[in-house]
């Protein structure tokens, strides 16, 4: 009885996140998604100073919301994002999907910023998405390189993460059990 009730909230709880822009049009999930993005990065400029500088000579970053959900044992989480190429200024839309276990029940609504330091960690971003692994679950370090990227936690060479949560930058990354990829549906040509 227990375990049916909580397989019904975990449900209810996937499906209202999943309606929650169900019913936009293309246009109108990307024109969300951009604005999402600006906002966290504001967000992000006011919390980290240091990060709108690297943000700007990097190659290239991408900006992810993401809302969680963990009951008991069960944690999954899911959300969308936009990647932008500083050169080309080429937008690519992307999707990401998590799951995992965890004790635990909640709800976590939470902002991801990729940056990219040079062309080859965006193009292997683009190209193959990302996963997250156990060795993503690091803690940030104040001055890694320079301070160029402090707050931030180097996941693969060349790319660094901040992680926003409502209560401001994190300083350990959960970003395990993660998959970013392109979204087919918003990267078409209308």
């Amino acid at each position: 009885m227990r375990f049916r009730m909580i397989a019904s909230t975990l449900a209810v709880i996937l499906f209202a996140t999943g309606l929650a822009s169900a019913g936009d049009s293309p246009d109108q999930k990307r024109e969300k998604t951009r604005k999402m993005a600006d906002q966290t990065l504001q967000e992000l400029y006011k919390l980290q100073p240091t990060a709108q500088p690297a943000i700007q000579k990097a190659a290239g970053y991408a900006v992810f919301n993401n809302m969680g959900t963990n009951l008991l044992l069960v944690s999954t989480a899911r959300g969308s994002g936009v990647a932008v190429n500083s050169n080309t200024k080429q937008e690519i839309f992307m999707k990401m999907v998590s799951a995992g276990g965890g004790l635990g029940v909640g709800v976590k609504d939470y902002r991801v910023i990729f940056v990219f330091a040079n062309d080859k960690a965006l193009a292997q971003f683009l190209d193959s998405g990302w996963s997250g692994s156990a060795q993503t679950d690091a803690a940030a370090k104040a001055g890694t390189s320079g301070a160029a990227y402090s707050g931030a936690v180097e996941v693969s060479p060349g790319v660094w993460v901040y992680q926003i949560t409502k209560n401001g930058l994190a300083l350990q990354l959960t970003l395990q059990g993660t998959k970013y990829y392109k979204d087919d549906d918003l990267n078409k040509k209308s």
